[in-house]
């Protein structure tokens, strides 16, 4: 593990040069006096106490930073108890997992009809998907052995297959909410406004996505998604099983299966009749609450300044906990061995350190203050 700082000659250079007034301090640094944070009290203290604390002890004696780091990092302990009815699951979670399991449609195999008949519904959903499910908590167990081995090797020849069964499962899982007896027609409120901005009209937008579902070579997915960054719907296409937020990252809203076994037995290989047809069908009520929690998201992470970290724990689900506390002990961590070039391996903070590191180990990470500061694992 390496621990790397702003490219030389950036705005953070004068924190390491160890000796004061080199540089005058940078924006984000003059800003942490009296910003407003979306942080606790207990983690704003503690970060405050840390700058200040690193500033003064810059040419000074050892012992000063160290009583003032123990004080922060005691500050930091305090506010840890606070999140710790997210992290204890969360890690706990680690060593065991609930099995996934086959959704209940939210209406009758029959309901869709004339448009999707009931054979082709219950096949799919009662064949098709079960047999995702099925096969992603067979291979997750297997996946699970592996990584307690140690080997390498099955970990990553297991992956295709943690990726086919379990993008088939999710977005299914998408699939039979879009749909309704009672959908079809065009939506309304935001996500119309928000089709009419980024397509021209709904016509345009419904004759893109048709198009794109249509050129689909072989088995995939027609998408309508949300670039969370942009803050605009985007349209895509995807291969086979392959999820839309994972090989994307769009938020997935509206998704149109364009793999044979979901129209054949009514439509043949006329897949452009069996588009016209879905239309009738789809539930524009679900894709706009995907839509509105598509954009609260996006606004929750760009207000908390990338404090929120994704952790994907082998054997389940990709969720988001808030690790604001975990993120300014990192910071406490990297600020103190570049700073003094000491490495913080005992005393009070120890624990909290490895669990941090533990935390981040095994997969690509974001953690950065500012743009600032990189762990690379």
């Amino acid at each position: 593990m390496s621990l790397l700082l702003a490219s030389p000659g950036s705005g953070a250079d004068w924190l390491w040069q160890g000796r004061p007034g080199a540089a005058r301090p940078p924006a984000w640094e003059r800003r942490a006096q009296g910003a407003e944070s979306v942080e606790d009290g207990g983690v704003l203290a503690a970060r405050r106490r840390v700058r200040i604390c690193v500033r003064q002890a810059v040419g000074a004696e050892r012992r000063v930073l160290i009583r003032g780091v123990a004080a922060a990092l005691t500050m930091l302990s305090r506010a840890a108890r606070s999140t710790s009815r997210t992290l204890v699951p969360a890690l706990g979670s680690l060593g065991s997992r609930q099995k996934h399991s086959l959704p209940d449609l939210p209406y009758d195999y029959g309901a869709l009809e004339p448009h999707i008949n009931a054979q082709i519904m219950q096949l799919h959903h009662s064949k098709h998907h079960a047999t995702y499910v099925n096969n992603l908590n067979a291979i997750e167990e297997k996946y699970l052995e592996a990584l307690e081995k140690g080997d390498i090797t099955a970990q990553v020849a297991l992956q295709p297959g943690l990726k086919f069964n379990g993008g088939g499962h999710i977005n299914h899982s998408i699939f039979w909410t879009n749909l309704s007896p009672k959908g079809g027609g065009e939506p309304k409120g935001e996500l119309l406004e928000a089709i009419k901005r980024d397509f021209g009209s709904f016509e345009k937008f419904k004759e893109k996505l048709t198009t794109v579902s249509v050129g689909v070579q072989g088995s995939g997915w027609g998408w309508l998604g949300f670039n969370k960054e942009q803050g605009r719907l985007q349209i895509a296409a995807c291969s086979n099983q392959d999820p839309l937020q994972g090989t994307t990252g769009l938020i997935p809203l509206l998704g149109i299966d364009v793999w044979e076994h979901a129209y054949y037995l009514q439509y043949k290989n006329v897949r452009p009749d069996y588009l016209k047809a879905i239309w009738n069908v789809i539930n524009w009520e679900n894709v706009t609450e995907r839509y509105m929690a598509g954009k609260k998201g996006a606004t929750a992470l760009e207000s908390c300044l990338g404090a929120f970290l994704q952790v994907e724990i082998p054997g389940s689900r990709l969720f988001a906990v808030s690790v604001n506390v975990m993120q300014v002990a990192l910071v406490i961590v990297v600020e103190l061995v570049v700073s003094t070039s000491m490495r913080l391996v005992h005393g009070p903070g120890a624990e909290m350190v490895r669990m941090l590191l533990l935390l981040f180990h095994g997969g690509p990470r974001r953690t950065s203050l500012g743009g600032r500061l990189r762990l690379v694992v």
